[in-house]
């Protein structure tokens, strides 16, 4: 009998672990069916609602397409259509952002950021430029959004993108309504916003001016370096630069508003919100871009580059493709491959047959705070040279997932919105002297006024030469960028675009009062006036975000990117003593020599320790070649002492927000005070004895050796940058949700890489927080003009958006090896490498 029972139970275990067994399979099942059944068709045909004529799309084994129309609108639904089905969610999601209707998605955790977005009214804007727009453009988006739709009728929740699966637990009701032109014009706004947050510099002064002088906050956001070199130096006329010449009006305004920095503060809770959906601060953030001219390459023929420096994001904010009309003619003029943003139509960076072009950031100052007096018997009324005058008043109303909708009243100025009506804690602060009594914070911002930047982009994509290029560069004004440009024929250019502001007085680098008409803008600079460059006599173009001319007469902005990776850039360039060959752009592309360390180690190797440990990690300094390699002890040496000098220097004088992130501005701080053995910023203040330079440096040296053996070990040639400076790819919603369940399925990561935020290989990290890396290249593009067919391309971490597509993450190693991909071009070259062909068709109504 009791053997009976044994048996019985062994057979009744035997029969649960397979029911579990066939349970488990059936999930895997489930699970796997859910992820795959968004994964778009690649192969066959697809009949669509309102193509005209057939369209081949044909992928290669990096899953990018080239889409073959015959006539525009078909170019432009495919487009739609292709992007759909690779990156849908991504789109949702931002074109959520760019109206402030987060909250219908995500429920009331977001309200206060779609609050933010509602002032900032970028929807009503784009509202306002669609009404304003011409029928062909028009045409061109309502086509794009029929791609679209024409995908999502077909496909809804887990078969759009998984995410979805997961919003439904989150969000039942939550539906995917039509895509409309308005969402594409919103999507130019987020990454105006993201390219043009100059503001954040204006608060930051702002806020300093409570604890130090002004000429210590000067300090901190010192001149335009002497040595660092400027895009068009042909400009330059004299030694003494403007920019230096300027340094003394800087700090004008200071000391009227010095008062406000409290309601500043409270300005950037919501900009930080919305700073961890769209990534990291634009602050700080740049890109590379250059052109050679044949006279110095091996091709004799230019050769452009581009990688601009985004948010870490998954998916990639860039979507590559080719748009090819199968005859070129007026009615359909397209021949380009390169770079989109999924929900804008055409190709922002890129080439076509007869030209290419790149872009960077200008980082320009297209933001001004204005503090606006406010009637005390009318809060709806403002001063404007000593009268009352009413504001403008615009209902919004927010709906909230889970939840009942949100009535906001947003108020208007003459000079743009009230941002101080997002800042909860406005009330609470004293008022200054020399501030109104009642008194509120307004934006003015170039991007709040309706753009042309979306026809830029299809005009440039059809330009075919120099001057036709210009003419679509005029229309690309917001963000404004650098713009380099090269042709088959051999020529090469640069062209700042933009819309610019011409100031009645002030110079944008602290709020100024908007109760009179002494700050207002005059309007913009005219285009013809932009600084602009063709067939320099140097034969190269380089840019970084760096000082475009220093003798420019207009105001572009006083906080220039510091040029030190244009410094580099341009050295490897003019000191080649051969031609250049596309592998050498390469290596330009992918060089990690930090100019921090040239400047700092000379003055590490003059320090005397008196332990075999730090001479020890001290020899690691010596004959360093300056590259931040992935697997370098010296490396991981150098960047971990940067991050505690930085502390030791700053950190007992500065308010935690406002800490060092160390990148470039925190190079020109250094290097001006190094030089300054005896400065007060190097002086402790907590402490009651008077610290130098030198005691500073070691204590900062001995802090870092402590920390490296701690996590790396005792032997400094065991440290590794690369295991320090790693990057995690996070989906941008869901990959943030801190169930790590849910982020396991979508983020991916961590990957060592090299470089830090100012080598040319920009893998930026902050001081501030940690060694993760929080901006990268984005993409890589080298275009070769002397054989298209020979250009390469990259970027991370993928072409797809679906979780555990193929396409997903398969090129982040490629990435941070700094490895390529063919720019396939040629149609022949295409169909021969195409590793999937798909057919839209024509749908007949029955």
């Amino acid at each position: 009998m009791k053997n009976f029972r044994k048996r019985r139970l062994f057979k009744g275990l035997k029969i649960g672990i397979v029911v579990l067994i066939l349970l488990g399979l059936l999930l895997v099942s489930f699970l796997g069916y859910t992820i795959r059944r968004s994964f778009p068709v690649e192969n066959g045909a697809i009949a669509i609602s309102g193509i005209k004529a057939e369209v081949t799309v044909q992928r290669d084994q990096w899953g990018v397409p080239h889409i073959y129309a015959a006539n525009s609108h078909d170019l432009f639904m495919a487009q739609g259509y292709i992007h759909a089905q690779d990156r849908f969610w991504q789109m949702d999601f931002w074109r959520h952002i760019g109206s402030g209707r987060l909250a219908e998605m995500f429920g009331a955790s977001q309200l206060d950021t779609d609050k933010y977005l509602r002032t900032l009214g970028w929807a009503r804007v784009a509202q306002q430029e669609l009404q304003q727009m011409d029928a062909e453009m028009k045409a061109n988006l309502v086509a794009y959004a029929d791609g679209v739709n024409a995908y999502l009728q077909e496909h809804q929740g887990t078969a759009l993108s998984l995410e979805y699966g997961v919003l439904k637990l989150l969000n039942p009701g939550y539906q995917v309504a039509p895509w409309k032109p308005l969402h594409s014009l919103t999507w130019g706004k987020v990454m105006a916003y993201d390219l043009g947050r100059n503001f954040q510099s204006e608060i930051e002064r702002t806020v300093l001016l409570k604890t130090l002088t002004p000429n210590q906050v000067e300090e901190l956001f010192p001149a335009y370096p002497q040595d660092l070199p400027v895009i068009l130096s042909e400009w330059e006329v004299g030694q003494k630069r403007k920019g230096a010449r300027r340094l003394a009006q800087r700090g004008a305004e200071v000391l009227s508003v010095g008062e406000i920095a409290p309601s500043l503060e409270s300005i950037t809770q919501p900009m930080l919100a919305l700073e961890k959906l769209i990534g990291a601060t634009g602050v700080g953030i740049g890109s590379n871009n250059w052109v050679i001219s044949g006279k110095r390459t091996a091709t004799g023929k230019p050769i452009l580059a581009n990688d601009p420096h985004l948010a870490v994001q998954m998916p990639s904010i860039w979507y590559e493709v080719g748009l090819h009309c199968t005859t070129k003619n007026a009615e359909c003029p397209y021949n380009v491959t390169g770079f989109s943003f999924a929900g804008m139509l055409g190709v922002i960076v890129g080439h076509s047959d007869r030209i290419a072009w790149g872009v960077t950031n200008v980082q320009s100052d297209v933001m001004d705070l204005y503090i606006e007096k406010i009637n005390p018997k009318n809060p709806n009324q403002y001063e404007v040279n000593g009268k009352w005058v009413d504001m403008q008043l615009v209902p919004e109303t927010i709906q909230v997932a889970g939840s009942q909708p949100i009535l906001q009243t947003v108020r208007y100025t003459r000079h743009g919105p009230i941002l101080s009506d997002v800042s909860p804690n406005l009330q609470e602060f004293k008022q200054a002297i020399k501030l109104p009594q009642n008194y509120a914070v307004a934006l003015r911002w170039a991007a709040l006024e309706p753009t042309r930047l979306v026809y830029s982009i299809p005009q440039i994509n059809r330009a075919q030469n120099w001057q036709e290029f210009r003419a679509a560069a005029s229309d690309f004004d917001v963000p404004a960028q650098n713009l380099v440009y090269a042709d088959i024929e051999g020529n090469i250019g640069y062209q700042m675009p933009g819309k610019f502001p011409i100031r009645a007085k002030g110079n944008g680098r602290y709020p100024v009062p908007g109760w009179t008409d002494e700050y207002e803008w005059q309007g913009y600079i005219d285009f013809e006036k932009l600084p602009y460059s063709f067939n320099p006599p140097q034969g190269y173009i380089a840019t970084a975000n760096n000082l475009v001319a220093s003798e420019y007469p207009y105001l572009i902005t006083t906080d220039w990117v510091y040029g030190y990776r244009a410094k580099r850039i341009v050295e490897m360039i003019s000191q080649k003593n051969q031609p250049i060959s596309l592998a050498d752009v390469q290596k330009i592309q992918g060089d990690n020599l930090n100019l921090n360390a040239q400047n700092l180690v000379p003055f590490l190797q003059n320090l005397t320790f008196d332990t075999p440990r730090l001479k020890s990690a001290q020899k690691l300094l010596q004959d360093w070649n300056l590259q931040l390699g992935m697997t370098s002890p010296v490396a991981a040496l150098f960047e971990v002492f940067w991050q505690h000098l930085l502390a030791d220097t700053f950190h007992d004088q500065l308010p935690s927000k406002y800490f060092p992130d160390g990148g470039d501005r925190w190079y020109a701080v250094l290097q001006n005070i190094i030089q300054q053995p005896n400065s007060n910023w190097w002086d402790n203040a907590k402490t009651t004895q008077v610290e130098n330079r030198d005691q500073i440096l070691q204590q900062a040296f001995r802090e870092t050796v402590d920390e490296l053996e701690r996590i790396q070990g005792k032997n400094p040639q065991s440290w590794n940058w690369g295991k320090l400076h790693t990057v995690t790819f996070r989906n941008a919603t869901l990959g943030k949700s801190g169930v790590t369940a849910i982020e396991a399925l979508f983020n991916r990561g961590a990957f060592s890489t090299s470089g830090n935020g100012e080598t040319i290989n920009a893998n930026r990290w902050r001081a501030n927080k940690s060694f993760e890396v929080t901006d990268i290249p984005s993409l890589r593009m080298i275009i070769d003009l002397s054989n298209l067919n020979n250009s390469l391309a990259i970027h991370t971490p993928g072409q797809s958006g679906h979780a555990f597509h193929r396409h997903y993450a398969d090129m982040i190693d490629p990435w941070r090896k700094l490895e390529y991909h063919p720019m396939l071009w040629e149609q022949k070259t295409v169909a021969a490498k195409a590793a999937a062909k798909l057919k839209l068709t024509v749908k007949f109504s029955n």
